[in-house]
């Protein structure tokens, strides 16, 4: 028997990178899935076309969960569909790097709105359905402890979700719903393709100062948000786990 069998889980933003990365691997894990998407229902689409190849359930769903109305609809569609709710992936999350002397009000309420508001009102929708043994993860980030220079507001935003993730953690401990975080460091992903981050002396720089001398992978994520959304972890709540190769 699969770790995850029976269980329900919804993963925002899981159109690509660690988002698609977590909902395959939740779905092998025999969880039935909601794959989240924004803008690209064509990703969406192939992630769910990938995990119903390998005999798993999944539906993609749009909706932008920084609104409270695409929020609560994405979390009744995965209870509409599959009949209940057991895990919450909050991993929808957006990033912009620039230096304080440019600052702008729409460059702090872009990233804030996705990366806090966002995790609150799901959390929020999905926390009307959880029982006991539900499972909240949220994908912090490890840049919270890095401290990258032109990244306040990016770390501002993580270091938000870390402290609302403690809060959560506790005040939904009563109904046996557990609460975690998962801080990845320097992940292979489209967006860091898209950014020029991949083969550059950035690149370089971050893995020579990685112990276990490389860069992350999706699937490294993945794997810990699985173990942390089945029962074998039934006695974790309010931790941050930072899969980082070892970069502090």
């Amino acid at each position: 028997m699969a770790k995850l069998d029976g269980k329900v889980a919804v993963v925002t933003g899981a159109s690509k990178g660690i988002g698609a990365a977590i909902a395959k691997e939740l779905a092998a894990g025999g969880a039935s899935v909601v794959v989240n998407y924004v803008s690209s229902q064509s990703g969406a689409d192939a992630v769910v076309d990938a995990i119903t190849a390998a005999g798993g359930q999944a539906v993609a769903v749009r909706g932008d969960v920084s609104k409270a109305g695409d929020a609560q609809a994405l979390i009744d569609t995965a209870v509409e569909r599959f009949g209940r709710l057991d895990v919450l992936v909050n991993n929808s999350g957006v990033y912009e790097f620039s230096p304080i002397g440019d600052l702008t009000e729409e460059h702090y309420h872009r990233q804030f709105d996705v990366n806090v508001l966002g995790v609150l009102l799901a959390t929020q929708a999905a926390s009307r359905h959880l029982g006991e043994g539900g499972s909240v993860i949220t994908i912090s980030s490890a840049i919270t402890h890095v401290s990258t220079p032109n990244a306040a507001v990016y770390a501002g935003t993580k270091g938000a979700v870390n402290a609302i993730s403690g809060v959560l953690a506790n005040e939904l401990a009563p109904r046996k719903i557990r609460v975690n975080v998962v801080s990845p460091g320097f992940v292979v992903t489209e967006g860091t393709h898209t950014a020029g981050i991949i083969g550059s002396d950035m690149e370089a720089g971050i893995v020579a100062q990685t112990p276990l001398g490389r860069a992350g992978q999706p699937d490294d994520i993945a794997q810990v948000v699985a173990f942390l959304a089945s029962d074998d972890a039934g006695w974790l709540t309010g931790e941050n786990i930072t899969a980082s190769g070892g970069i502090r």
